[in-house]
Parts: structure tokens; sequence; C-alpha cells
């Protein structure tokens, strides 16, 4: 089977397409001047394998910790590193789902379109909560000296 091929062709052999993206290599589908790509969820894992969301965890004064997640613009506090990742989770998958409930707006967004490789590899966990924390990649904690 071709790696590009078009819609038509694509249409007349949707089930030899789906098999051959699962079993040897992605497919490209061009109609018009537009092109698509087909990906097992296998390869879409790998391709978004990199995209780590790092977490720097902040230790205040008064004990409680802060999270800040540049990545995304996420913040937090909580009363323990625990509870901070626990609460971030939640925060990320709501974000998640908002940003691809209003997909158009949000990854036409200056400030918000490289939030989505991290958006998307939320939804391929299917927004399982241990997936999603397993994301986080916990920087160093540090001490608010302020």
């Amino acid at each position: 089977m071709q790696i590009i091929m078009n819609s038509t062709e694509v249409r007349k052999n949707w089930s030899e397409v789906i098999d051959t993206v699962v079993r040897r290599n992605p497919i490209f589908v061009k109609r018009n001047r537009d092109m698509v790509t087909v990906l097992s969820m296998e390869q879409m894992d790998l391709l978004l394998d990199s995209f780590r969301i790092k977490l720097q965890v902040i230790i205040e004064k008064d004990g409680s910790f802060t999270g800040i997640v540049e990545q995304l613009d996420l913040l937090g506090n909580a009363e323990s590193e625990q509870s901070l990742i626990e609460e971030l989770t939640t925060d990320l998958i709501e974000y998640s789902e908002e940003y691809m409930n209003n997909f158009n707006m949000y990854y036409n967004s200056p400030n918000r379109r490289n939030h989505f490789p991290y958006i998307y590899k939320v939804v391929t966990y299917g927004y399982d909560f241990e997936k999603v924390i397993g994301l986080f990649e916990i920087k160093a904690k540090e001490y608010d000296n302020a």
C-alpha cells in the first residue's frame, strides 16, 4: 500500500488502510490541496514521548507547596506535594477537555498553540488520572526565600 493515498482510495479501502497503519506504517491522505496523516496510537505515543510536563515545586514559608507548570501556564498550591500533583493533574485534565472542546479557539491563539502536543498526549491517555500524573517531571524543590 502506498504511503501517500488520495482520499477516494482510502474511502474504498478503509479496512486495509487501518490494517496497514496498525501493523506497518503511517499513511498520508491527500484530498485536493489538503493532507492529513493516519497514525496508530502506538506511533502517536512514540511521537509524543518527549513531551513531558515539567513541574517546578516551591515549598512556601507556611509549609504549603506551590507548583508551576510553565509549558501550560498552570499554577497550584496545596498542603502537600501529593495533593499539589493531584490538583494539577485534575486541572490539566479539565484544561485538556476545554482545549479540545474549543480546539479552533485555543489552537489558533498564539499563546496556546504550543500547548497542543501536551494536550493531545493527555487525550491519548483517555484522561486516565494515573497515566496523566506520570506525565509530570518534577524539578528540584526550592524553598521560597522571599
